[in-house]
């Protein structure tokens, strides 16, 4: 019997999330240790958009490591999965048919938007992954991809959508607490998502005073409205982490439709 699996929105995280001790360490293990083992994952991540789609198609993708700054043991750090050429075809129909224009990647690896994520859930890297490109043009785009991904979950691939709660690398701050203005817009966000307002989520009428701070490009945020719709956009998604990281990084969790 095929597992049918909830969507998953995975806020990422600095990259050296992935060699320092963390409480969002413990809830990507968890999540691993939770989920039994997907036939493979696709995941949206916030570091690739493109127009048309792209979907990686090698059957051995490369780490990407499109970050600077960081200590050389996390340069070291590879994620050898499988990809799957064959399912990332039928993705890429899938998309098409949706509207989509889909192209097959055969030479971009995972960006550390995947990668990370599944290094700490999955460390044997022993299930096939795909990485799909976010669209441009907006929320409506996302929603529509969303929705064309959704039936993978019951094939038993795992989507996932890889940004952030809060994202504005000019605040960090590394060393001193959460800022009001992030706590606010966390707290807007689970209310929303909880109470099953998904509107709230993509009408800019309705969106909070806190959202251009929080998230003052939207690349990080359009994954979770991925998820949403490639779980049930008509049913409320459920937190399943919430942390901060350097003050006012949002670590946020949710699933979809489990």
């Amino acid at each position: 019997m095929t597992h049918h699996y909830p969507s998953l929105f995975l806020s990422h995280g600095a990259p050296d999330i992935a060699i320092i001790e963390h409480e969002a360490v413990d809830a990507f293990k968890k999540l691993g240790e939770r989920f039994m083992k997907p036939a493979a994952i696709v995941v949206v991540s916030a570091h690739w958009t493109s127009d048309p789609l792209g979907l990686t198609a090698s059957a051995a993708p490369g780490t990407i490591h499109d970050f600077g700054g960081f200590p050389e043991s996390l340069y070291r750090l590879r994620y050898p999965a499988k990809g799957d050429p064959e399912l990332a075809t039928a993705i890429a129909g899938k998309l098409r048919h949706a509207g989509f224009p889909a192209d097959l990647n055969t030479q971009r690896g995972l960006d550390h938007g995947a990668w990370i994520p599944l290094l700490l859930m999955y460390p044997d890297a022993d299930v096939p992954v795909i990485q799909v490109s976010l669209p441009g043009g907006g929320v409506d785009p996302c929603i529509r991809m969303g929705e064309a991904l959704a039936s993978l979950r019951e094939e038993g691939v795992l989507v996932i959508g890889s940004g952030g709660s809060v994202h504005n690398l000019r605040e960090l701050n590394r060393h001193g607490s959460t800022a009001p203005w992030a706590l606010a817009f966390e707290q807007w966000l689970f209310e929303a998502i909880e109470g099953n307002h998904f509107d709230r989520l993509v009408d800019p009428e309705k969106l909070p005073a806190e959202f251009t701070t929080a998230h003052p490009t939207i690349e990080h945020y359009m994954p979770l409205v991925v998820a949403w719709a490639a779980g049930d956009r008509d049913l409320p998604g459920r937190r399943i982490h919430q942390s901060f990281m350097y003050g006012n990084v949002g670590m946020s969790f949710y699933e979809f439709a489990a």
